[in-house]
């Protein structure tokens, strides 16, 4: 009995020291090196992270913030644009809306890459963006005759304004089951950029972002459209900052009508979500 006992002493000492090597040490350092924000920021980045764990109520349970649409997607998303307007659209505006839907999506995926990589796990360097459809109410309002996007008239929702078919949308279907979508998955939509006239401000969620028609087309020759950048931060779940400011920091996007770009802290708080869901992907 006491030579059993001796030996299995023996292995759990050998095993105690194998996970005490230099090399485990390392490893484990490796991973938590992968989060190294600024000095500056840690501690607000942590107050706001106690903050939102503290308000969210399905924050680690809910599965459809841009982080889930990207992913299930394999690298890209899918827009709708929602024209709640009687001004008519050329080819040209649409160009110009499409391009610019782009570019200022673009500028919260490029905060995710660092040095040429996908930050801290992130596996996209590139999320290009598909616009698969416009919704009017009447086809008229829309002045081109290509197919280049799949057009629904007269599609209402409950409040009557016009939306892509509800069977592509993601919205409606996260389980990322398309079968009823004239087009396949392939031209399913996973926000909707909605434009509304003489609306004032915005809206933003897992469904898309809303804003004013004639904001949106007014902004569109600006660097950056500070409405619609600010929405899409909550489509990837950042919160608002109405009535606090994490310590050090006065100005930034995510806190309305402070900055008018995405600012470092504004970047450092999309990483932090993106850490504390990367395991839900496996990684």
């Amino acid at each position: 009995m006491r030579r059993h006992l001796a030996r299995l002493l023996t292995v759990l000492a050998v095993l105690a020291a194998a996970f005490a090597t230099p090399g485990m040490a390392s490893g484990k350092a490796q991973a938590a090196d992968e989060w190294n924000p600024p000095a500056h920021l840690a501690q607000p980045l942590n107050e706001v992270w106690n903050h939102v764990e503290s308000t969210y109520g399905n924050l680690y349970g809910f599965r459809n913030y841009g982080w889930d649409q990207v992913m299930a997607n394999r690298g890209s998303v899918n827009y709708c644009v929602r024209w709640e307007s009687d001004a008519p659209v050329s080819a040209a505006l649409r160009d110009r809306i499409h391009a610019a839907l782009k570019k200022q999506f673009g500028k919260w995926m490029s905060a995710m890459v660092v040095n040429g990589k996908g930050h801290n796990a992130w596996p996209y360097t590139n999320v290009p963006v598909n616009i698969v459809g416009w919704a009017v109410k009447n086809r008229s309002t829309l002045q081109w005759t290509d197919n280049s996007v799949d057009i629904y008239a007269g599609v209402l929702d409950g409040g009557g304004s016009p939306q892509c078919a509800p069977d592509c949308g993601r919205f409606f279907h996260q389980d990322g089951n398309y079968s009823k979508c004239p087009g396949g998955a392939a031209r399913h939509y996973d926000q909707s950029l909605w434009l509304t006239k003489g609306f004032q401000g915005g809206a933003g969620g897992d469904w898309g972002q809303r804003m004013g028609q004639e904001y949106f087309t007014g902004a569109l020759n600006q660097e950056n459209i500070h409405i619609y950048l600010h929405e899409v931060g909550h489509t990837f779940g950042l919160d608002d900052f109405y009535d606090w400011s994490p310590t050090g920091q006065c100005c930034f996007l995510m806190k309305a009508g402070s900055a008018t770009q995405i600012t470092e802290f504004d970047t450092w708080m999309l990483r932090d979500f993106w850490r504390h869901l990367k395991s839900r992907y496996g990684l």
